[in-house]
């Protein structure tokens, strides 16, 4: 690992790919897994508790907060924010498009993000003023295309949620003109993406802070614009995100917010 990592960064990689071989070994065993329904659509496994469980272990100090989907939260000037497991129902049903996420947050601000893809044994991390990295080797992506040849990333709700009709709305702005949208399971990979330039752009509202923390560091380390619904809020704050490079952004967030009154986060 590069001696110019920050001694945080090397344990979070360290920890991310720990939870990333115990959920390699779930994965192939996958159909003797105990699942059970948090909400609607929203399923949480063994792996998924496990793999936190095992993140606690490798991250927490004394003195160190925590925010994890599975486990209670603790409160500390540093604050380690966790997904074990984001894309479980990709995992479950067999998708190759599932990850582990990490970041650190600092008085507030977040200063470290990484996410780990254990079947495709890629990482891609990043800490304030390091830039962002795919398997210890920097990346330096290339310009995005116009609008018209840009490929998007989103979320879209399901079960009971009460923005349905928004995301709906969504596409019909977005995918005219465009080179289409895709929707594929796991917020973290997919801001990963965007901020390596294998997605030109992403959306989606609502989000939890252990869905996106690691990929708006990612993203920002990367010199993409990220914002939230309105250019004043902040996706750690709303859940909600718009992310683009700078030369697309524009183009972008406008079609989204083209809405007269759009629902909030």
């Amino acid at each position: 690992m590069p001696d110019d990592l920050h001694p945080d960064l090397h344990l979070a990689i360290r920890a991310a790919h720990a939870a990333g071989a115990l959920l390699r070994d779930h994965w192939q065993a996958r159909d003797r897994l105990v699942i059970d329904a948090k909400a609607a659509g929203d399923f949480v496994s063994q792996a998924d508790h496990e793999a936190e469980a095992l993140l606690r272990r490798h991250l927490l100090a004394a003195g160190d907060g925590w925010l994890g989907e599975e486990t209670a939260p603790r409160e500390g000037k540093r604050r380690w924010i966790v997904d074990p497991l984001d894309g479980t129902t990709n995992f479950l049903r067999g998708i190759a498009h599932w990850a582990v996420s990490v970041a650190l947050e600092v008085d507030g601000r977040l200063v470290l993000g990484v996410v780990h893809d254990p079947l495709k044994d890629e990482t891609f991390a990043a800490a304030q003023g390091l830039g962002l990295r795919l398997n210890e080797r920097p990346v330096h992506p290339a310009p995005p295309p116009g609008f018209d040849a840009a490929l998007f990333g989103t979320g879209l709700p399901f079960g009971d949620m009460p923005h349905i009709p928004d995301h709906a709305a969504d596409l019909t702005r977005v995918l005219p003109g465009s080179a289409g949208v895709r929707r594929m399971g796991a917020a973290a990979l997919d801001l990963a993406y965007v901020a390596a330039g294998r997605l030109d752009g992403f959306w989606e509202r609502r989000l939890r802070p252990w869905d996106i923390a690691a990929g708006l560091v990612l993203l920002r380390e990367a010199g993409c614009r990220v914002e939230g619904w309105t250019p004043e809020e902040r996706p750690e704050d709303s859940g909600t995100v718009l992310a683009a490079p700078p030369a697309l952004f524009d183009a972008f967030a406008a079609r989204l917010r083209q809405a007269d009154q759009p629902r909030r986060a």
